[in-house]
């Protein structure tokens, strides 16, 4: 099955991931999914301040610059991979450094 892992944290509050115990443990955690072969797809993303939303109201296309979402925890990554089972995709998800001070959304791909 596979899984697409949307991880998301408060920008404000993320840790800097490239150097340290963060980055440590973020190799150590693609290296474990490399090990697997459940790895398919994983892209971090710009800020959310450089985001476009596109609505489209009664024939008008609205864009507005930013998140759209009105949140202080914003989408920074995604991981797309391929497991037995959401309980393995759990563990998967449990390990990513994100879910220390955000979280990791899974979601079953059509």
């Amino acid at each position: 099955m596979r899984y697409l892992l949307l991880i998301s944290a408060d920008e404000e509050r993320e840790p800097d991931i490239a150097d340290g115990d963060g980055r440590r443990r973020f190799d150590a955690w693609m290296a474990d999914l490399e090990r697997r072969g459940v790895l398919r797809a994983h892209e971090g993303l710009h800020p959310s301040r450089t985001a476009t939303t596109v609505r489209v109201r009664d024939g008008d296309v609205l864009r507005t610059d930013g998140p759209f979402m009105e949140t202080k925890d914003q989408i920074g990554g995604f991981a797309v991979i391929e497991c037995a089972d959401l309980d393995e995709a759990v563990e998967i998800a449990a390990g990513h450094p994100a879910a220390r001070f955000g979280q990791v959304e899974i979601r079953p791909l059509r």
